[in-house]
């Protein structure tokens, strides 16, 4: 025990030298960013690797997409629609729409299936497609935008509110990087969302009142039919939008090898530039930017291995005093190249201190948290290494003090001491009363005796 007592405290002193010994990296120059708002996280752990203005209300455009589809998926997933279901599409569906807004030519009384609704709408960006599946979905459109603006509020979103399901210009229909960045991330937990957004190209079938419709993506990222300028081999869908109002939004994934981010663009400008006469869309030119300098400057690296001894945490009712702490897996987090492993500051938070045996290996005790700066990168819980047996008559001494201490018996304990009390002041009375007329009595009958037996 004293082996292992000294190389646990060599363990933890080595590292606690090396904590103090490691110089406090800068961090990255991050780049110029020209929207008004952008966001970039890690989509594994959920780190955030850049934020500008991420939680100011923004106009998302046909962002607002992503969480029709979101709600379409859903609605699948129920059983309320099927891909392959066919829906007439009604007139009222298509009120109210601009004759300026991006459309697919959708006509009424045209039959698609909710798949090619969903390719009209996030491949081409069709606004009719979004009220015709509001509609199947809730009955109106109206119904479908208060589910809209529940699931946002389910989700954590608190500077958003929709009042259309396709995202043309509304001064109460706004939205943040960081809202944004929250739908997107349940959106992508549904398969086919990114299947379809993916999608450079598509083909719509022919329907009763349309030949076959050709699809092209409104993402330069993904596709070059349009322009070759922003083309990026790392990045997949995700959503365009574009009013006068917004300006030009993006939300945009991109992967290389194990490293994965989601980036929220808003407000970003479209430009001539005078020196060579280029026309710069900044919400493809911003994200290309953001992934560029996160893949050359971040890398994960293993902070914690679940075999690591963190720290001696103290032991009550056993002949043990301490038990080792270990983490309950490995720690694997998305850090920039300029920040060493143990620069990060390590704030464990213990159930208890000390903890009471008996312990069992691999029972919680607490959690440590890694940081650098204001940045949280992980929080793994606390493990015991070994068992601990409990010292039984140490169990029992703790076990009577609570008894003790109990609200309840004190109360019964004050009660019987007061009656004890009364008890011996009554005895103490009544004894003394005793005493001296018992006394006084008998001296008079051996004085008042005259006579002589006989």
């Amino acid at each position: 025990m004293k082996i292992n007592r000294f190389l646990s405290f060599f363990l933890l002193t080595a590292l606690s030298l090396s904590l103090w010994s490691s110089p406090q990296a800068a961090a990255l120059e991050p780049p110029e960013i020209q929207c008004k708002a952008a966001l970039l996280v890690d989509a594994h752990t959920g780190v955030t690797v850049y934020a500008k203005n991420e939680h100011q209300e923004l106009y998302p455009a046909s962002l607002t997409k992503i969480m029709t589809c979101l709600l379409t998926l859903e609605a699948i997933e129920r059983g309320k629609l099927d891909m392959n279901q066919s829906i007439t599409v009604t007139e009222s569906s298509l009120e109210g729409l601009s004759i300026y807004g991006s459309t697919a030519e959708i006509k009424a009384g045209e039959i698609l299936t909710v798949e090619n609704l969903l390719y009209c709408m996030m491949v081409v960006s069709a606004n009719e497609a979004c009220n015709i599946l509001a509609e199947a979905i809730s009955g109106s459109v109206a119904a479908f935008v208060g589910e809209m603006n529940a699931k946002a509020e389910a989700l954590g979103c608190v500077n958003t509110h929709f009042v259309n399901p396709h995202g043309l210009h509304d001064s109460q229909h706004y939205t943040s990087a960081w809202d944004m960045y929250l739908i997107t991330q349940e959106a992508l937990k549904h398969e086919d969302f990114m299947t379809i957004c993916n999608t450079p190209t598509a083909t719509v079938p022919a329907t009763n009142l349309s030949p076959a419709r050709t699809l092209r993506t409104t993402n330069y990222l993904i596709s070059g039919w349009y322009t070759r300028g922003y083309l990026n081999g790392d990045a997949h869908g995700v959503k365009t939008g574009s009013t006068s109002q917004a300006g030009h939004c993006l939300v945009s994934t991109a992967t290389r090898g194990t490293r994965s981010f989601i980036s929220v663009v808003l407000g970003g400008d479209r430009v001539e530039l005078e020196a060579n006469k280029e026309i710069r869309t900044y919400s493809f030119y911003d994200t290309n930017l953001l992934y560029h300098w996160a893949f050359d400057n971040f890398t994960y690296q293993t902070l914690l291995t679940k075999d690591d001894p963190v720290l001696e945490v103290a032991v009550s009712l056993s002949k043990t005093d301490h038990v080792i702490a270990r983490p309950a897996n490995d720690v694997e987090v998305l850090l920039a190249n300029d920040i060493p492993p143990e620069a990060l500051e390590r704030t464990v938070t213990l159930k208890a201190d000390p903890v009471e045996a008996p312990l069992a290996a691999g029972d919680v005790l607490g959690s440590m948290t890694l940081s650098y700066g204001d940045v949280e990168y992980a929080t793994v819980d606390l493990l015991a290494l070994n068992d601990v047996e409990a010292s039984r008559p140490q169990v029992l001494l703790r076990d009577l003090k609570l008894f003790l201490d109990k609200p309840s018996v004190k109360v019964v304990g004050a009660v019987l001491a007061a009656l004890a009390l009364l008890f011996a002041l009554w005895k103490l009375v009544f004894s003394r009363r005793r005493y001296r007329y018992g006394r006084s009595v008998n001296r008079s009958r051996r004085n008042s005796y005259r006579g002589r037996r006989r």
